[in-house]
């Protein structure tokens, strides 16, 4: 496989969810954008625009129906939609519909008004393009997930289970948000996977809407509270004769320090009572939850996952396409907003990750604190190209300020010192030319 001066080139992104509800409008990285398809208009490369689903958020619009949505995505935004039609104007720009905007496969009127804007919009649950003598495959990726998958593809009245999830959950946040503290309920789309809304929404009601005396009073006894369950054992052990606790001596040392030991002995012993407390009521109610749920599921009540196993069906899809067509060197993907690349069966499983906020998950070292959840972003859009070496993917990084400090309270900032998320995008990586096989390491991004 030798590149030449007419092989393509593709920048691919994907999950920008503009649009919804209230504060879902608020686009954080508009700016962003927009510099990438200036800088797409003016280059002089041979070059496709693949936006591979999930655009915009179309679920997220609960008052409007139909194509009455594109109307106000385009008088919310007029600066995107002129830009879009001024990059189009120099590179091809194919969309793909997600399973957020999965009404662009289901009317027609789409397509037309798009066009409009230079915006090739292909009502296809995925396409392919050639790269060399390869081809990369495109999809967004929610036909693989349980949860988001379109039955009847191209009906607009088709409600999968994360349907209701975004016109319940996601849209009602965007309704809801400015109502707190701080506007972060409209963050709720970035909380992947959704296992984890519970923890969060536990998280910032801790650190975001608790009365401020309040969650300062708790956190010492949160913090000590492992400590103050061990001591509350071995009071049990000291009580029953089993082992003798040095209570006088720890007093006595506390002692030394004046006021300041006083109140460290008087906090530890408000510990431990509560702790043992907890203990004694905690342990038949723990053993008492771990019967039921295993009498649920001998029953099979809740068989399906709230969220697909984000890696195995994606594997299990591109060794299907590259056993079905051997060309095939890419498979391409959005929808689990994670930027990874894989090597799979010598061709290269590559997802283009999300322009969302993304949320880092980090627990307390002790006690039992709520997590706290990190934001970062990881603006990218992938490269794919043909060159002397074979088909190479570059993920390109586009700049963007970290979150403000505001996002997270002081609380949060100290209990997550020295542990501020670094993602990394992937590395390149070559499907080589002749055998098939790829060179290059590939990670992963951590969360």
């Amino acid at each position: 496989m030798v590149g030449d001066a007419d092989d393509p080139i593709y920048y691919v992104i994907s999950d920008l969810h503009i649009g919804g509800d209230e504060q879902l409008e608020e686009v954080e990285f508009i700016d962003e954008l927009l510099e990438f398809l200036e800088r797409l208009e003016t280059c002089d490369e041979d070059a496709e625009l693949i936006v591979n689903g999930d655009a915009f958020g179309l679920w997220e619009f609960t008052h409007m129906e139909g194509t009455e949505k594109f109307d106000h995505l385009e008088a919310t935004y007029p600066e995107l939609f002129a830009q879009l039609r001024r990059t189009g104007e120099r590179v091809p720009i194919t969309m793909l519909p997600g399973n957020h905007d999965h009404e662009l496969a289901a009317y027609e009127e789409y397509v037309e008004r798009f066009a409009e804007y230079n915006v090739e919009v292909v009502q296809e649950q995925s396409v392919t393009r050639p790269v060399g003598d390869r081809v990369i495959h495109f999809e967004h990726g929610h036909q693989r997930d349980p949860n988001n998958r379109i039955e009847d593809w191209g009906n607009p009245f088709a409600t999968p289970l994360g349907y209701y999830y975004n016109t319940h959950v996601v849209s009602r946040a965007g309704h809801m948000s400015e109502r707190g503290r701080y506007n972060w309920l409209k963050d709720v789309q970035a909380v992947t996977p959704t296992e984890r809304m519970p923890v969060w929404l536990l998280s910032k009601y801790f650190y975001r809407e608790m009365n401020p005396f309040l969650r300062y009073a708790l956190v010492p006894f949160l913090l000590l509270f492992n400590i103050s369950a061990l001591l509350a054992v071995l009071a049990g052990l000291d009580l029953a004769g089993v082992w003798s606790m040095p209570v006088e001596q720890t007093e006595a040392f506390l002692a030394q320090f004046g006021a300041a030991g006083a109140a460290a002995w008087f906090l530890l012993v408000i510990n431990v009572a509560v702790a043992g407390l907890l203990l004694l009521v905690g342990i038949p109610i723990q053993l008492l939850r771990r019967d039921v749920r295993k009498t649920i599921d001998r029953f099979g009540v809740f068989e399906t996952e709230l969220t697909v196993e984000p890696n195995e069906p994606y594997e299990a899809a591109a060794r299907e396409v590259f056993e079905e067509r051997p060309e095939a060197a890419v498979f391409c993907y959005g929808h689990t907003h994670r930027p990874t690349l894989r090597r799979i069966d010598g061709g290269l499983l590559v997802n283009t990750g999300t322009w969302l906020k993304r949320l880092h998950r980090r627990d307390g070292i002790i006690g039992i604190l709520p997590p706290v959840f990190y934001p970062s972003y990881q603006l990218c859009a992938v490269r794919i190209a043909a060159d002397d070496g074979g088909v190479v993917v570059e993920y390109e990084a586009i700049e963007k300020p970290s979150p403000s400090p505001e996002e997270l309270t002081l609380t949060e900032r100290l209990l997550t010192l020295g542990r501020k998320p670094n993602p990394e995008l992937p590395e390149r990586a070559v499907v080589e030319a002749g055998d098939g096989t790829v060179s290059a390491p590939a990670p992963e991004t951590a969360d």
